[in-house]
């Protein structure tokens, strides 16, 4: 007797998730990507939110990484 590698209880199906329940979280993790790439490049510039070096000694290496000038 030959056995099947597909079992023979059902097939699963997965549930489609809709538009509407993934749009906070693209809209939660596109904000935080905007807040990381500003501070990554823009953050210790002319638009400083933040005094001194703290966050450039932070995010140095990521901007030279990703092809921003820092100095």
């Amino acid at each position: 007797m030959a056995q099947s590698a597909v079992p023979a209880t059902g097939t699963s199906t997965t549930a489609p998730i809709s538009a509407k329940a993934i749009a906070p979280w693209a809209v939660f993790f596109g904000i935080l990507m905007l807040v990381l790439l500003y501070f990554v490049g823009a953050e210790q510039g002319s638009t400083a939110l933040i005094s001194g070096e703290g966050v450039h000694e932070w995010v140095h290496d990521g901007r030279h990484l990703l092809g921003f000038p820092c100095h």
